[in-house]
């Protein structure tokens, strides 16, 4: 049972159970939003009544488009209004405490290119 109680106590569990919690209500606003305005809009221009009328053949197509509408509108909010603002948080919460971000390692094209410089201003030097 300790064990259980750690495991639970993890910070990324938490967090990810808030996730879960307010992206399903976000996902809602956004569905409704998607629902109630964009795929109107869609439908309209494109001259049908409702965007999931749209087919190829007996393929239900507008399905398909607006399923895939709601997810990257979902997303986007939940990167956006979610995601960046914690991150942002945490980086400034980070500089408040002196934790300074590790800087990531070079490339092997990085590497290269900085031998081929060194190369260059070592034949530069013995030629003069």
């Amino acid at each position: 049972m300790r064990g259980f109680k750690a495991f639970i106590m993890q910070g990324n569990v938490i967090d990810l159970a808030v996730a879960v919690v307010i992206g399903g209500a976000f996902g809602a606003i956004v569905d409704a939003f998607v629902t109630g305005v964009i795929e109107p809009l869609i439908a309209m221009v494109g001259g049908f009544d409702d965007i999931e009328d749209v087919t190829a053949g007996p393929i239900l197509i507008g399905l398909v488009i607006a399923a895939v509408i709601r997810f990257i509108l979902v997303a986007a909010v939940v990167y956006f209004v979610l995601v960046l603002p914690i991150q942002k948080m945490r980086e400034a919460a980070d500089r408040r405490r002196g934790i300074v971000p590790e800087e990531e390692p070079e490339t092997p094209e990085q590497i290269l290119q900085d031998i081929r410089e060194l190369l260059k201003a070592q034949q530069g030097g013995q030629a003069g």
